[in-house]
C-alpha cells in the first residue's frame, strides 16, 4: 500500500530514542522529512544522522523542553523556518512508564505529578496549539498523540491520569480541528521492547527473585499474542496514521499491545 506520505513534513518530539526514535524511522522510511524534537541536542543529533543515512530523508535535529511554552514556540518557528510548513506532528515526549515501581498515593507529591503532566498532557496542547494554525491555513494535517495502556488500568495514579489526560485531549481536538482537515489520533502502546527492554527485565526479574528468562515470559504472557510488541512495530501503525490513508480515524485512541485478555473496549 502506498501510504502517500513521500514529501511530507513531520514533527516527532521525543524522537531521540525508543518509540519516538522508531517512528522517526518509519515515516523516513515512507518518504517523510522529519525534525526531531528532543531535550538531548547531541543525542537527537545522532539519531538524526543515522536515519537520515539509512532512508535518504532530510532529518534534523532540535532542542527544546516541550514543558516550556516560550521554547515550545522557539522550537516550531525554527524548524517551519527550515521545512517551510509541517504536515504530521507526533507527540511522544515523555518520562517511560514500567522503568521503575510507580508511587503510592503517600508518594504523590506535586513535583512528581506536574513534572510529568506538563510534558504529556500539557506538553502535546503545546505542540498542537503551535502546529494547527498552519495545518488549518494548509487545509491538511495529522496530529498522532503517544499514550499508553496505563489510560485503561489501575496501578500507577500518575501514569492513569496522564494517559487518560491524553486521550481526552486527542477527543477534543479532533472535534475541533477536523473540520479544518486535520485529524488528531491516539496510541496507546503497552510494554514495548526498545533498547531499555533488557535493563528492564533485568530490574523486574531481581525485584521478583526470578531468572532474567521467567521474568520476559511473564512480560510477554500479559497479552493475547505472548510476546512484546516492538517499537518497530508501533512505528507502522503510526505511520499509517500520519497519512491520507488514515481518513476514517478521527478522535479515537488506538490500542497497540497485543491485545489485552479479558477486556472489551468499544
Amino acid at each position: 500500500m502506498d501510504l502517500q506520505l513521500a514529501g511530507k513534513i513531520a514533527v516527532v518530539t521525543g524522537g531521540t530514542r525508543g518509540i519516538g526514535k522508531a517512528i522517526t524511522r518509519a515515516l523516513a522510511g515512507e518518504g517523510v522529512d522529519v525534525a526531531i524534537i528532543g531535550r538531548d541536542l547531541e543525542a537527537a543529533k545522532a539519531t538524526a544522522v543515522e536515519i537520515a543515512g539509512e532512508t535518504g530523508r532530510t532529518v534534523r535535529a532540535y532542542s527544546a523542553d516541550t514543558g516550556k511554552d516560550d521554547v515550545v514556540r522557539t522550537a516550531v518557528a525554527a524548524i517551519v523556518k527550515d521545512f517551510g510548513r509541517i504536515d504530521i506532528l507526533v507527540n511522544c515526549a515523555g518520562v517511560p512508564g514500567g522503568q521503575s515501581l510507580p508511587p503510592k498515593l503517600g508518594e504523590v507529591t506535586d513535583e512528581i505529578f506536574w513534572s510529568d503532566v506538563n510534558v504529556k498532557v500539557m506538553g502535546y496542547l503545546r505542540m498542537a496549539r503551535e502546529v494547527a494554525p498552519l495545518m488549518a491555513e494548509q487545509g491538511w494535517g495529522r496530529i498522532i498523540n503517544i499514550s499508553g495502556l496505563n489510560a485503561r488500568q489501575t496501578g500507577s495514579i500518575v501514569g492513569s491520569i496522564r494517559n487518560v489526560g491524553v486521550a481526552a485531549l486527542t477527543k477534543n481536538l479532533a472535534d475541533e480541528l477536523g473540520p479544518k482537515g486535520i485529524n488528531v489520533t491516539c496510541v496507546h502502546p503497552g510494554l514495548t521492547r526498545t533498547e531499555k527492554t533488557p535493563g528492564l527485565i533485568a530490574w523486574r526479574a531481581d525485584l521478583q527473585n526470578m531468572t532474567i528468562e521467567d521474568a520476559e515470559k511473564v512480560m510477554n504472557d500479559l497479552n493475547t499474542i505472548r510476546r512484546l510488541i516492538t517499537a518497530e512495530e508501533i512505528g507502522h501503525i503510526v505511520a499509517f496514521l500520519a497519512s491520507p490513508k488514515s481518513i476514517a480515524i478521527n478522535g479515537d485512541a488506538i490500542a497497540a499491545g497485543g491485545g489485552a485478555p479479558g477486556s472489551i473496549h468499544y
